[in-house]
C-alpha cells in the first residue's frame, strides 16, 4: 500500500522543516507551502490525502484556505487539520465551520504529532472503505460511479454514457492493456454491432476531455490507462 500524501502549510520555515523531517521518516510523501495562496495551488497539483494548515498566516489565513478548498469537489474528502497555538473557542469554531476535521496544538511534540497523523489517516481509511465502490481518484481525476460523473481539478467533465463506461473499464486496472475485442464486448456488448473505428473515436474524445497522458495506444492490440 502506498504511503499517504501530506501537504504541510506554515509560514515558519523551522516548523515546516521539523514536521517534514518527522513525517518523511515515516515514508509519507510531503509537499510544503508557506502561505495560503501557495497552499491552494499546491493542493490542486499534489492531491494530498491530508492537509495540515497553520491558522495564522500572511496573505490568507488557514480558515479562509479551508473554506476555498472545501468549495472544490477535489477536496471534499481530504482531511484538513489545523496547526495552532490558539485555544480560544471562537477560533476553533470558525475553523470547524470552514470544514476542518481536527486540531493539532503547538508546541508540537514529534512522537505525539506522528501518532495524531496516523490516527487522522486511519479515519480517512474508514471513509475510503465505505466509498471504494463509488469513487475512484487518480490525482486530480475523480470518477464517481454512483453519480455517474467525472471531475478533473474539481471541474465537472461532461461525458456521453459510452465514454464514461469506456473510461471506467480502462481505470478498473491501471497499466493493463485491454484488447480491442475485450473493450467492444464489455462496453458495447456482443449483440451490438459497431464500426471498427468506434473505440478509436471514443478514446480520442476522452483524450480531448481529460488529457493525452492518461491513455496509451498499443497499435494493433488495444489501449491502457496509466497513472
Amino acid at each position: 500500500m502506498s504511503k499517504a500524501r501530506i501537504l504541510l502549510v506554515d509560514d515558519e520555515p523551522d516548523i515546516l522543516e521539523m514536521l517534514s523531517y518527522n513525517l518523511e521518516k515515516e515514508d509519507y510523501k510531503i509537499e510544503t507551502a508557506t502561505n495560503g495562496l501557495d497552499a491552494i495551488e499546491k493542493a490542486k497539483s499534489f492531491s494530498p490525502d491530508l492537509i495540515l494548515l497553520d491558522i495564522m498566516m500572511p496573505e490568507m489565513d488557514g480558515v479562509e484556505v479551508c473554506y476555498q478548498l472545501r468549495e472544490n469537489d477535489q477536496f471534499a474528502d481530504t482531511i484538513i487539520a489545523f496547526l495552532t497555538a490558539r485555544t480560544e473557542d471562537f477560533t476553533q469554531i470558525s475553523a470547524l465551520e470552514a470544514g476542518g476535521d481536527d486540531f493539532i496544538l503547538k508546541p508540537i511534540k514529534p512522537n505525539v504529532f506522528k501518532s495524531r497523523i496516523k490516527a487522522l489517516l486511519r479515519r480517512n481509511d474508514k471513509k475510503d472503505a465505505k466509498k471504494e465502490k463509488v469513487k475512484f481518484k487518480f490525482g486530480p481525476l475523480v470518477i464517481n460511479t454512483e453519480k455517474y460523473n467525472i471531475r478533473l481539478d474539481g471541474k465537472k467533465i461532461k461525458m456521453a454514457k459510452k465514454e464514461f463506461e469506456l473510461l471506467l473499464l480502462l481505470t478498473s486496472s491501471p497499466g493493463k492493456v485491454f484488447k480491442r475485442e475485450e473493450i467492444l464486448r464489455k462496453v458495447w456488448g456482443r449483440e451490438v454491432i459497431v464500426g471498427d473505428r468506434t473505440i478509436d473515436v471514443h478514446i480520442r474524445k476522452l483524450r480531448e476531455k481529460i488529457g493525452n497522458d492518461y491513455f496509451k495506444t498499443l497499435k494493433g492490440v488495444g489501449y491502457k490507462f496509466e497513472f
